[in-house]
């Protein structure tokens, strides 16, 4: 059966997937997490709104939120309108109102920390975009103004690229401080960090660029300084190896991150998050270089039902899994799972829109019965 919305799966109380699992200093109750979801609620200048808040502590019954990827720095931002930042106090004070209120409600929550490099527009971000290359995706940008071709991005200069690390260390700093349980650096999806592991993002001759091991560089250098900062223990990682996204071309979908895993291995993090399709060529190749807890997202261009995900957390090839639009539109998904009831089917239109809308008004069986 698979994981679509209109449909049913029932989870015995005894399921893999739902029993506790230690991550790094926490424990989560279930195995079930959310996944990070870009929704464009935030405020213009990149504060959370109360909405967010809401929206949030309503999943709080996932083993752990993952929330929407927030931005290191102003530079790091302008992919989408209405996303949010952890680089002010504003932005920090209202990011602790939202884990507030899903530690309210016994839940745990970590903030996916991201830089979208080529992929931000002008009329979004205010500034230029930057990149390891001067290589544009062949993508579009929804502006103030309605869609337009992302610029070739700047390439980033070497003497530059020790401030992006610090961008990511201030950030993780500024996340724990208000109160989150961790941070998960956002590797993955073809933004920034992605951008130097990818050898078709990637044409530099410094030691960010090249083999391996110097394009895993920076995602190494980042991993290692919030490591520092905040503890290991709260510390997450995305790759998606082999991922289109972001107009994103891997010809060596494996290299760069054997090389990356290899470095970071023995720092003892929180978990690694891997988007991938588990039955990928390379997906046993990844697995195995990870000695730690492992967290799978299947992307939404693979069907995947709780079934397989059940069995691969049975066999123990997954100590976790991530869904996203299922949480989007059942807040109470745990619930709904453990009694069978059917899903309900998101809101497309109302992903990225304003307002409470698609957002925080998905009924759950308690307003339902």
């Amino acid at each position: 059966m698979a994981l679509e919305a209109g449909m049913t799966y029932t989870l015995a109380a005894d399921a893999a997937l739902l029993a506790p699992i230690t991550i790094g200093t926490v424990t989560a109750r279930n195995r079930i997490f959310m996944a990070p979801l870009t929704r464009s609620r935030a405020q213009a200048d990149g504060t959370p709104s109360d909405l967010q808040v809401e929206y949030y502590a309503q999943r709080a019954a996932a083993g752990l939120i993952i929330t929407e990827a927030t931005a290191v720095s102003p530079g790091g931002n302008g992919a989408y309108l209405n996303t949010p930042g952890i680089y002010t106090d504003a932005h920090e004070r209202q990011w602790a109102e939202v884990a507030e209120a899903v530690h309210d409600r016994d839940g745990l929550i970590f903030m996916q920390i991201w830089h979208v490099g080529r992929m931000a527009h002008p009329d979004i971000s205010g500034g230029e975009s930057v990149a390891p290359s001067a290589i544009a995706a062949e993508m579009s940008a929804h502006t103030p103004d309605g869609k337009k071709p992302l610029p070739v991005p700047r390439a980033l200069e070497t003497a530059e690229i020790p401030g992006i690390v610090a961008h990511f260390r201030a950030a993780a700093r500024r996340a724990v401080d208000a109160g989150m349980d961790g941070v998960e650096i956002h590797s993955a999806n073809g933004y920034l960090l992605h951008q130097f592991l990818a050898d078709s993002t990637n044409r530099r001759t410094d030691h960010y660029g090249g083999s391996p091991e110097n394009r895993a560089r920076l995602a190494a250098e980042v991993i290692e300084a919030v490591a520092q900062e905040i503890g290991p223990d709260r510390v997450g990682v995305r790759i998606s190896p082999g991922s289109h996204a972001g107009d994103i071309h891997e010809i060596d979908t494996v290299s760069a991150y054997e090389a990356l895993l290899q470095r970071i291995s023995s720092l003892d993090l929180a978990y690694l998050h891997v988007l991938m399709n588990p039955d990928a060529e390379e997906f046993g190749t990844i697995r195995a270089l990870w000695p730690g807890t492992f967290v799978l997202n299947t992307g939404r261009d693979v069907q995947t039902s709780f079934c397989q995900l059940e069995n691969l957390a049975d066999w123990g090839v997954i100590s976790a899994a991530t869904v996203g639009r299922s949480y989007l539109a059942n807040p109470d998904l745990i619930d709904r799972l453990l009694l069978g009831a059917e899903l309900t089917e998101p809101d497309v239109a109302t992903f990225y829109s304003p307002g409470p809308r698609g957002y925080v008004d998905y009924p759950t069986l308690a307003t339902t019965v």
